[in-house]
């Protein structure tokens, strides 16, 4: 499986010029005239359009968030750096126009195959009362072996510095796989009585104990022996690439086993985008190809990241059975006492199932129960814990109150 990269780009750069035919093909309607509208010349750009639309690609989408509607007024938003380190960037979404400061808060994004635009939508709802940074994850194809492993322990150490950086009196929300980290960096940070340590922290469908009512998912995790992860899973980025030689998890082949879970969904939602753009119904269309342009755009994993998080977090569960270390020492949710808690689960969740995450509440023993707190949302599944009409309405307000209270 070593080789298994090189294949997949091989393959890729077969299709490079099908796929420039098709772009440069799509690039002459506007030249068309009113011809570009008969229905045989309409199906036959639809047909291009999905083709060279239905591709994986390796590079962060933009997060495109310019402005938000920040208490009575349209505010602008623009990006900065404020760590930029070899696998993550801490990135700050600024609104230089508010004049009363809001609550900072760290969105502790997955690093799961994705990159972090795949919570845009939970950051603009964010935007509307805090001030936001998120954890920005870079493609570890991209990342030169000079800069060294990055593991489970890294991930930790990130987010803690993260903090550190921010200072004093953030707050955390972490969605999906990153809450079993999330929660040990808080619980180090307590341990070591760190200032920077967050206020309050939101835990959002995360695999905090995957023993309880286990997923699909869980289930496959388990199935096979790490070895077999290993052995099957991981391959060697071709030397096109700054990250050449590095071993990783390759983002596609993460999105090809999601995909393979849906395929009949994937297949009807690309014929439903190809007779949409058939028909001249554009604004309908673009809904599909914006949420595809996103799923496409894929993330490398380490190959040490990868398999210690189904190794530590889905296999031998060490958090949830007291057990998990870090850099040594015996990590002790046990061991925060100011840091509130709240946890939020989705009713249809698929993969992180009722129970998993509200498990974190005992654990942290040391909580009085006024800073613990657990929202089971009805009705929604992963995703629309943290995005959606749902999250907007229902489970952000749950969210906003929790920093409020704690701020």
């Amino acid at each position: 499986m070593r080789m298994l990269y090189s294949g997949y780009q091989a393959w890729n750069d077969m299709l490079a010029p099908a796929r420039f035919g098709a772009q440069f093909a799509l690039g002459m309607r506007d030249k068309m005239g009113p011809m570009a509208d008969w229905a045989m010349p309409r199906r036959m750009f639809a047909l291009m359009d999905v083709f060279q639309g239905a591709r994986v690609t390796h590079k962060r989408p933009a997060y495109a968030i310019t402005s938000v509607r920040s208490g009575n007024a349209d505010v602008a938003v623009r990006e900065e750096i404020v760590a930029d380190l070899p696998f993550g960037d801490l990135l700050h979404f600024v609104k230089d126009e508010v004049e009363t400061a809001q609550p900072r808060v760290l969105v502790v994004a997955p690093m799961s195959g994705h990159f972090s635009t795949l919570l845009r939508s939970t950051v603009v709802t964010l935007l509307r009362d805090h001030d936001v940074y998120i954890t920005d994850w870079k493609n570890a194809r991209d990342v030169p072996l000079e800069a060294g492993r990055f593991g489970f322990e890294d991930y930790v150490d990130y987010i803690i510095q993260f903090f550190q950086t921010m200072g004093p009196g953030a707050h955390l929300l972490s969605v999906c796989q990153p809450c079993v980290p999330a929660l040990a960096a808080v619980a180090v940070m307590a341990e070591d009585k760190d200032p920077a340590t967050p206020k309050s922290m939101t835990l959002m469908g995360g695999p905090i104990d995957t023993r309880v009512a286990p997923t699909v998912v869980n289930d496959l995790a388990n199935d096979k022996p790490i070895d077999w992860f290993e052995k099957n899973l991981i391959s060697t980025v071709p030397f096109r690439y700054a990250g050449r030689g590095r071993e990783v998890y390759p983002g596609f082949l993460q999105l090809s086993a999601f995909m393979a879970m849906n395929m009949e969904r994937h297949g009807s939602q690309h014929r439903e985008l190809y007779q949409l753009l058939a028909d001249g119904k554009t604004v309908e269309a673009d809904k599909i190809k914006t949420f595809y342009e996103e799923y496409f755009a894929v993330l490398d994993m380490t190959k040490e990241f990868y398999l210690e998080t189904v190794d530590l977090v889905f296999q031998r569960t060490l958090l949830a059975k007291g057990e998990l270390m870090h850099r040594g020492r015996p990590v002790n949710p046990g061991a925060i006492r100011k840091t509130a808690l709240l946890t939020v689960e989705g009713e249809k969740d698929d993969v992180c199932a009722v129970g998993q995450t509200a498990a974190a509440h005992t654990l942290c023993t040391g909580l009085r129960p006024h800073l613990k707190r657990h929202h089971l949302q009805p009705g929604v599944g992963h995703y629309g814990v943290f995005s959606g009409s749902k999250w907007e309405k229902q489970v952000y307000p749950q969210v906003r109150n929790m920093i409020l209270s704690m701020n």
